[in-house]
């Protein structure tokens, strides 16, 4: 099943605003969502270096993709347990880079203002929606492993 999810930003109050839009299609049998496009709409103020802008929204979404999809802090009664690159999960190798597309605002009469970090920061919550969107199943924890989606799924009797 596929999705679209949107949301949006003013990072930290006043550092920059970013809106995107997330494409997912989500296999029903195993839970497994895959990131389709992002597509990402920055306003920083001026641009004094589009391609360097571009790389760092592209790399901050991507970031944010891993998070949505794969980081968590595990622990236990005493400490936390996901202490290195094996016991913390993010991107494994020859995963699926989704289509990334970045639309640059250029607004001169507004001071410089944060920019990769924008695009971080909405990528959870518009793959969050895209879920939404091709399930109707709401998950409110990231992750959003093929566990979770499977037990949100049976729990609102999908299918």
């Amino acid at each position: 099943m596929s999705g679209r999810g949107v949301a949006c930003v003013l990072y930290e109050g006043d550092n920059g605003y970013c809106g995107m839009v997330a494409e997912v299609d989500v296999h029903i049998d195993t839970g497994v969502v895959d990131v389709k496009r992002l597509v990402m709409a920055v306003d920083c103020g001026p641009i004094s270096n589009p391609d360097g802008l571009r790389n760092q929204c592209e790399g901050g979404a991507l970031h944010g993709m891993s998070r949505a999809l794969f980081e968590e802090v595990t622990w236990d009664h005493e400490k936390v347990t996901s202490v290195d690159w094996r016991t913390y999960h993010t991107f494994p190798v020859g995963f699926k880079v989704p289509t990334l597309q970045v639309v640059l605002i250029n607004a001169l009469e507004a001071e410089a203002c944060g920019a990769g970090e924008t695009s971080t920061t909405v990528t959870a919550a518009a793959i969050g929606n895209a879920i939404f969107d091709a399930t109707g199943v709401r998950l409110r924890q990231v992750p959003f492993t093929p566990t979770r989606l499977k037990a949100a799924m049976n729990h609102h009797n999908f299918g």
